[in-house]
Protein backbone atom coordinates (compact mmCIF):
# COMPACT_ATOMS: atom_id res chain seq x y z
CA UNK A 1 0.00 0.00 0.00
CA UNK A 2 1.41 3.32 -0.97
CA UNK A 3 2.59 5.63 1.87
CA UNK A 4 0.77 9.11 1.50
CA UNK A 5 3.61 12.52 2.61
CA UNK A 6 3.58 13.81 6.41
CA UNK A 7 3.92 16.67 7.04
CA UNK A 8 6.46 18.25 8.85
CA UNK A 9 4.78 18.93 12.39
CA UNK A 10 4.04 15.66 12.72
CA UNK A 11 8.09 13.94 12.67
CA UNK A 12 9.16 16.76 14.69
CA UNK A 13 6.48 16.17 17.50
CA UNK A 14 7.07 12.13 17.76
CA UNK A 15 8.58 10.81 20.77
CA UNK A 16 9.76 7.35 21.08
CA UNK A 17 6.97 7.12 23.75
CA UNK A 18 4.17 8.62 21.66
CA UNK A 19 3.71 6.10 19.15
CA UNK A 20 3.34 2.10 20.79
CA UNK A 21 5.23 0.95 17.35
CA UNK A 22 8.11 2.36 18.08
CA UNK A 23 8.11 1.15 22.41
CA UNK A 24 10.82 -1.71 20.95
CA UNK A 25 13.31 -3.44 23.04
CA UNK A 26 16.89 -3.65 22.22
CA UNK A 27 16.80 -7.43 21.88
CA UNK A 28 14.18 -6.59 18.92
CA UNK A 29 14.52 -8.71 15.99
CA UNK A 30 17.45 -6.89 13.89
CA UNK A 31 15.88 -8.02 10.93
CA UNK A 32 13.50 -4.62 10.21
CA UNK A 33 15.69 -1.88 8.83
CA UNK A 34 14.29 1.60 7.97
CA UNK A 35 16.29 3.39 5.59
CA UNK A 36 16.68 7.11 6.11
CA UNK A 37 17.75 9.30 3.47
CA UNK A 38 18.41 13.50 3.71
CA UNK A 39 17.76 15.00 0.07
CA UNK A 40 18.02 18.53 -1.78
CA UNK A 41 18.38 19.21 -5.16
CA UNK A 42 19.40 15.88 -6.37
CA UNK A 43 16.57 14.40 -8.16
CA UNK A 44 19.07 11.59 -10.78
CA UNK A 45 21.15 10.89 -7.89
CA UNK A 46 18.05 9.92 -5.29
CA UNK A 47 16.11 7.83 -8.27
CA UNK A 48 19.52 5.82 -8.78
CA UNK A 49 19.71 5.23 -4.75
CA UNK A 50 16.14 4.55 -4.40
CA UNK A 51 16.41 2.33 -7.36
CA UNK A 52 19.41 0.58 -5.69
CA UNK A 53 17.65 0.59 -2.70
CA UNK A 54 14.61 -1.03 -3.50
CA UNK A 55 16.14 -4.53 -5.08
CA UNK A 56 17.96 -5.77 -2.30
CA UNK A 57 17.93 -8.97 -1.33
CA UNK A 58 16.88 -8.31 1.90
CA UNK A 59 13.88 -5.77 2.00
CA UNK A 60 13.45 -2.55 3.88
CA UNK A 61 11.19 -2.25 6.05
CA UNK A 62 10.31 1.00 5.23
CA UNK A 63 12.34 3.77 3.51
CA UNK A 64 11.98 7.74 4.65
CA UNK A 65 13.18 10.73 2.27
CA UNK A 66 13.24 13.90 4.09
CA UNK A 67 13.24 16.31 1.59
CA UNK A 68 14.70 19.75 2.08
CA UNK A 69 12.82 21.67 0.27
CA UNK A 70 14.02 20.99 -3.06
CA UNK A 71 13.01 22.63 -6.43
CA UNK A 72 14.47 20.50 -9.11
CA UNK A 73 10.96 18.38 -9.04
CA UNK A 74 12.69 15.54 -6.46
CA UNK A 75 9.51 15.61 -4.30
CA UNK A 76 7.20 15.09 -7.91
CA UNK A 77 9.43 12.39 -8.48
CA UNK A 78 9.70 10.59 -5.57
CA UNK A 79 5.52 10.77 -5.51
CA UNK A 80 5.66 9.31 -8.78
CA UNK A 81 7.58 6.94 -9.46
CA UNK A 82 8.56 5.47 -5.64
CA UNK A 83 4.91 6.07 -4.09
CA UNK A 84 5.94 3.73 -1.14
CA UNK A 85 8.68 5.33 -0.29
CA UNK A 86 7.60 7.87 3.46
CA UNK A 87 8.07 11.52 2.09
CA UNK A 88 8.51 14.15 4.30
CA UNK A 89 8.09 17.70 2.95
CA UNK A 90 9.76 20.49 4.92
CA UNK A 91 8.18 23.96 4.65
CA UNK A 92 11.43 25.72 3.59
CA UNK A 93 15.01 24.79 2.46
CA UNK A 94 16.96 26.50 6.13
CA UNK A 95 17.40 23.44 7.88
CA UNK A 96 20.72 21.68 7.63
CA UNK A 97 21.07 17.59 7.29
CA UNK A 98 21.82 17.12 11.09
CA UNK A 99 18.07 18.48 11.74
CA UNK A 100 16.94 17.03 8.28
CA UNK A 101 18.23 13.33 9.28
CA UNK A 102 17.10 13.66 12.92
CA UNK A 103 13.31 14.29 11.70
CA UNK A 104 14.31 11.13 9.45
CA UNK A 105 15.10 9.06 12.58
CA UNK A 106 12.86 9.93 14.66
CA UNK A 107 10.05 9.59 12.22
CA UNK A 108 11.82 5.28 12.17
CA UNK A 109 9.62 2.24 13.15
CA UNK A 110 12.19 -0.32 13.30
CA UNK A 111 15.07 -1.65 15.24
CA UNK A 112 17.62 -0.89 12.80
CA UNK A 113 18.27 2.35 10.59
CA UNK A 114 20.62 2.63 7.21
CA UNK A 115 21.94 6.49 7.11
CA UNK A 116 22.44 6.87 3.41
CA UNK A 117 23.21 10.27 1.31
CA UNK A 118 21.25 10.72 -1.53
CA UNK A 119 23.60 10.77 -4.00
CA UNK A 120 24.81 6.80 -2.91
CA UNK A 121 23.94 3.41 -4.60
CA UNK A 122 24.29 0.34 -2.84
CA UNK A 123 25.01 -2.86 -4.40
CA UNK A 124 21.68 -5.27 -4.17
CA UNK A 125 23.10 -7.52 -1.62
CA UNK A 126 24.54 -4.72 0.69
CA UNK A 127 21.59 -4.84 3.03
CA UNK A 128 21.34 -8.40 3.34
CA UNK A 129 25.74 -8.72 4.11
CA UNK A 130 25.34 -5.82 6.71
CA UNK A 131 22.66 -6.99 9.28
CA UNK A 132 24.31 -10.44 9.27
CA UNK A 133 27.63 -8.51 10.03
CA UNK A 134 26.11 -6.63 12.57
CA UNK A 135 23.42 -9.86 14.54
CA UNK A 136 27.00 -11.78 14.62
CA UNK A 137 29.02 -9.00 16.43
CA UNK A 138 28.26 -8.57 19.97
CA UNK A 139 25.35 -6.46 21.24
CA UNK A 140 27.77 -3.61 21.89
CA UNK A 141 28.58 -2.90 18.28
CA UNK A 142 25.70 -0.20 17.61
CA UNK A 143 27.12 0.67 13.76
CA UNK A 144 28.39 -1.15 11.13
CA UNK A 145 30.00 1.45 8.40
CA UNK A 146 30.39 0.81 5.27
CA UNK A 147 33.68 1.58 3.14
CA UNK A 148 32.79 4.37 0.81
CA UNK A 149 34.18 4.83 -3.31
CA UNK A 150 34.37 8.01 -4.10
CA UNK A 151 35.45 9.75 -7.68
CA UNK A 152 39.18 11.04 -7.44
CA UNK A 153 39.67 8.62 -4.44
CA UNK A 154 43.63 7.83 -4.23
CA UNK A 155 44.61 4.66 -5.36
CA UNK A 156 47.27 4.33 -2.67
CA UNK A 157 44.25 5.46 -0.66
CA UNK A 158 42.45 2.51 -1.37
CA UNK A 159 44.84 0.06 -1.46
CA UNK A 160 45.66 0.98 1.68
CA UNK A 161 46.21 -2.01 4.33
CA UNK A 162 45.09 0.11 6.96
CA UNK A 163 42.47 1.06 5.10
CA UNK A 164 40.95 -1.86 4.17
CA UNK A 165 40.92 -3.49 7.50
CA UNK A 166 37.61 -4.63 9.59
CA UNK A 167 38.02 -2.37 12.86
CA UNK A 168 36.77 -0.27 15.69
CA UNK A 169 37.06 3.46 15.25
CA UNK A 170 36.15 6.29 16.59
CA UNK A 171 33.90 7.68 13.57
CA UNK A 172 31.98 6.64 10.86
CA UNK A 173 30.52 7.47 7.66
CA UNK A 174 27.09 9.39 7.29
CA UNK A 175 26.66 8.66 4.02
CA UNK A 176 25.95 4.91 4.48
CA UNK A 177 26.02 3.21 8.01
CA UNK A 178 23.45 0.62 9.81
CA UNK A 179 22.74 1.89 13.10
CA UNK A 180 20.58 0.53 15.93
CA UNK A 181 17.72 2.84 16.34
CA UNK A 182 17.59 2.77 20.67
CA UNK A 183 21.55 3.58 20.50
CA UNK A 184 20.47 6.64 18.29
CA UNK A 185 17.97 7.84 20.84
CA UNK A 186 20.28 7.49 23.70
CA UNK A 187 22.90 9.13 22.01
CA UNK A 188 20.38 12.46 21.14
CA UNK A 189 20.71 12.21 17.52
CA UNK A 190 22.79 14.62 15.63
CA UNK A 191 23.73 17.77 17.30
CA UNK A 192 21.33 20.22 14.90
CA UNK A 193 23.56 23.17 16.03
CA UNK A 194 26.55 21.51 13.38
CA UNK A 195 24.20 22.24 10.71
CA UNK A 196 26.19 19.98 8.32
CA UNK A 197 29.57 18.31 7.93
CA UNK A 198 31.61 17.15 11.09
CA UNK A 199 28.41 16.05 12.98
CA UNK A 200 29.26 12.21 12.62
CA UNK A 201 32.15 12.39 14.40
CA UNK A 202 30.68 14.25 17.31
CA UNK A 203 27.92 11.87 17.23
CA UNK A 204 30.27 9.04 17.29
CA UNK A 205 32.29 9.67 20.57
CA UNK A 206 28.41 10.19 22.52
CA UNK A 207 27.81 6.72 21.41
CA UNK A 208 30.65 5.40 22.43
CA UNK A 209 30.75 7.57 25.80
CA UNK A 210 27.54 5.29 26.27
CA UNK A 211 29.88 1.80 25.91
CA UNK A 212 28.94 1.06 22.50
CA UNK A 213 31.20 0.26 19.68
CA UNK A 214 31.71 0.78 15.85
CA UNK A 215 32.89 -0.97 12.92
CA UNK A 216 34.13 -0.41 9.87
CA UNK A 217 33.56 -3.26 7.73
CA UNK A 218 35.37 -2.55 4.21
CA UNK A 219 33.89 -5.42 2.31
CA UNK A 220 30.56 -3.65 2.13
CA UNK A 221 31.37 -0.68 -0.17
CA UNK A 222 29.12 1.65 -1.69
CA UNK A 223 29.04 4.11 -4.00
CA UNK A 224 29.07 8.06 -3.26
CA UNK A 225 29.38 10.39 -5.87
CA UNK A 226 30.60 12.83 -4.03
CA UNK A 227 34.41 13.49 -4.19
CA UNK A 228 36.85 11.91 -1.99
CA UNK A 229 38.15 14.39 0.99
CA UNK A 230 36.52 17.44 2.02
CA UNK A 231 34.13 19.39 -0.58
CA UNK A 232 35.78 22.49 -1.73
CA UNK A 233 34.14 26.11 -1.44
CA UNK A 234 33.65 28.80 1.44
CA UNK A 235 30.96 26.81 2.63
CA UNK A 236 32.42 23.71 3.22
CA UNK A 237 35.38 25.48 4.71
CA UNK A 238 33.32 27.57 7.13
CA UNK A 239 31.74 24.82 8.79
CA UNK A 240 34.27 22.00 8.61
CA UNK A 241 36.13 24.74 10.60
CA UNK A 242 33.62 25.81 13.08
CA UNK A 243 32.14 22.54 13.85
CA UNK A 244 36.00 20.79 13.95
CA UNK A 245 36.37 23.69 16.84
CA UNK A 246 33.19 22.36 18.94
CA UNK A 247 33.44 18.32 18.41
CA UNK A 248 37.55 19.24 20.15
CA UNK A 249 35.56 21.34 22.88
CA UNK A 250 32.63 19.09 23.11
CA UNK A 251 34.35 15.98 23.16
CA UNK A 252 38.22 15.55 24.04
CA UNK A 253 40.33 15.71 26.63
CA UNK A 254 43.09 18.66 26.88
CA UNK A 255 45.45 16.20 25.84
CA UNK A 256 44.06 14.99 22.79
CA UNK A 257 43.10 18.62 21.78
CA UNK A 258 47.21 19.17 21.93
CA UNK A 259 47.99 15.60 20.44
CA UNK A 260 46.02 16.96 17.74
CA UNK A 261 47.02 20.42 16.90
CA UNK A 262 50.81 19.15 17.16
CA UNK A 263 49.89 16.48 14.71
CA UNK A 264 48.61 18.71 12.36
CA UNK A 265 51.43 21.29 12.58
CA UNK A 266 53.58 18.61 11.82
CA UNK A 267 55.67 18.65 15.03
CA UNK A 268 54.22 15.07 15.88
CA UNK A 269 53.62 11.34 14.27
CA UNK A 270 55.80 12.38 12.14
CA UNK A 271 56.63 8.30 11.10
CA UNK A 272 52.95 8.43 9.95
CA UNK A 273 53.60 11.83 7.94
CA UNK A 274 52.40 11.37 4.77
CA UNK A 275 49.90 8.43 5.17
CA UNK A 276 46.21 9.23 4.95
CA UNK A 277 44.40 9.50 8.18
CA UNK A 278 41.83 6.57 7.25
CA UNK A 279 39.00 7.75 9.44
CA UNK A 280 39.15 11.04 8.78
CA UNK A 281 38.08 10.89 5.46
CA UNK A 282 35.98 14.26 5.72
CA UNK A 283 39.09 16.21 6.93
CA UNK A 284 41.41 15.24 4.18
CA UNK A 285 42.46 18.18 2.31
CA UNK A 286 41.29 20.53 4.77
CA UNK A 287 44.56 22.59 3.63
CA UNK A 288 44.62 22.43 0.29
CA UNK A 289 40.95 23.62 0.22
CA UNK A 290 42.17 26.41 2.90
CA UNK A 291 44.77 27.84 0.02
CA UNK A 292 42.62 27.15 -2.69
CA UNK A 293 39.20 29.07 -1.42
CA UNK A 294 38.83 32.76 -2.34
CA UNK A 295 39.32 34.38 1.09
CA UNK A 296 40.38 30.78 2.31
CA UNK A 297 42.44 32.03 5.37
CA UNK A 298 38.69 34.93 6.19
CA UNK A 299 36.73 32.24 5.96
CA UNK A 300 38.78 30.27 9.00
CA UNK A 301 39.29 33.58 11.08
CA UNK A 302 34.79 33.72 10.52
CA UNK A 303 34.49 30.44 11.51
CA UNK A 304 36.66 30.80 14.48
CA UNK A 305 35.31 33.48 15.40
CA UNK A 306 31.95 31.64 15.25
CA UNK A 307 33.31 28.65 17.16
CA UNK A 308 34.53 31.19 19.92
CA UNK A 309 30.68 32.68 19.93
CA UNK A 310 29.86 28.92 20.32
CA UNK A 311 31.66 28.03 23.41
CA UNK A 312 29.32 28.43 25.78
CA UNK A 313 27.36 26.13 24.27
CA UNK A 314 29.87 23.44 23.87
CA UNK A 315 31.44 23.93 27.32
CA UNK A 316 27.76 23.66 28.37
CA UNK A 317 27.75 20.01 26.71
CA UNK A 318 31.21 19.05 26.89
CA UNK A 319 31.66 15.51 28.55
CA UNK A 320 35.25 14.20 27.53
CA UNK A 321 34.80 11.02 25.47
CA UNK A 322 37.12 7.89 27.59
CA UNK A 323 36.24 5.16 25.23
CA UNK A 324 39.13 2.89 24.01
CA UNK A 325 38.06 3.33 20.50
CA UNK A 326 37.80 6.99 21.22
CA UNK A 327 40.88 9.48 19.53
CA UNK A 328 40.44 12.88 17.43
CA UNK A 329 41.25 12.96 14.08
CA UNK A 330 44.76 12.23 13.81
CA UNK A 331 44.78 8.74 11.97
Amino acid sequence: MALKSQPVTECRRCTPAADPERSMNPHEDLDHVSAVISAWNRREDLRENLESISVQTHPFAEIIVVDNYSTDGTVEMVKREFPDVRLIEMPDSTRGACETFNIGFKAARHALILILDDDVKVPPDWLERAVKKLKAEPPTTAMISATVVEPGMPEEYRSDPEVNAERYTATFRGCATLVKRDVLERAGYYDERFFIYGNERDLAARILGLGYRIKIVPELEVFHKTPFGMKAGPRSLYYHVRNLWWYLVKNCSVRDICRFFLFHLGLTGRKRRGKHLKDSVGIIGLKKTLVSTRWGWWIFLRATGAAVLGLPYALKHRKVCRAEDFHPPIY
